[in-house]
């Protein structure tokens, strides 16, 4: 009969997901990547140099929470997914590195959900309210008007949303900006671990 020595600890071993798992995990990246790119370099640039301001506005005060939620759960999907076969006791240099990646990846995408993307939105519908009062809002483009400008100058509350806005949307972009490079490095090490195409 076998029994186990003093002293003596079994290793733990680094199992192989099956192919839906890694599916999964690449479903997950791939929609998050994709969505990432489409949203930050295609879609916002087409609606904001064709689209009313105040039309552009609204669209993305609709369609970011469901951005930032989705990509919250890809983030957090992919952290699950990676970790659970990569036991931290095995873990390599460059999968310590990719464990850290991805969670820096959920913490950004969290931070944009809950706080700057919300804050950003709200910030941006109080400004469109004082300037529909003052007939702004319809110009075509994301330069901001002469009249926005006076508006600013003028306008206290105006001028405080305004410095509000810059703040909230920098760290917005900020946080953007750190999914999508976080994405596009595992994107990378996912392609020179495939064995074939």
């Amino acid at each position: 009969m076998e029994g186990c020595v003093p002293g003596q600890d079994t290793a733990p071993t680094d199992t192989e997901p099956s192919s839906t798992i890694k599916l999964l995990h690449l479903v997950f990246l791939s929609t998050s990547w994709g969505m990432q790119i489409w949203v930050t370099f295609v879609a916002g640039f087409v609606m904001g140099s064709h689209l009313p301001r105040h039309t552009f506005g609204f669209i993305q005060r609709q369609l970011f929470p469901y951005y930032f939620h989705i990509g919250s759960a890809c983030a957090f999907l992919n952290l699950t997914l990676f970790a659970m076969y990569h036991p931290s006791e095995l873990l390599s240099e460059e999968q310590t590195t990719q464990i850290i990646v991805f969670f820096i990846c959920v913490a950004a995408s969290v931070l944009n959900t809950q706080w700057f993307g919300r804050a950003t939105s709200d910030t941006v519908a109080d400004m469109h309210l004082i300037e529909r009062s003052h007939g702004l809002g319809q110009e075509i483009g994301l330069i901001t008007s002469k009249s926005c400008k006076q508006l600013r100058a003028s306008n206290p509350s105006y001028r405080q949303l305004s410095s509000q806005f810059t703040l909230y949307h920098a760290l917005s972009s900020l946080c953007n900006l750190c999914c999508i490079i976080c994405n596009g490095l595992s994107l990378y090490h996912l392609a020179a671990h495939l064995s074939a195409l």
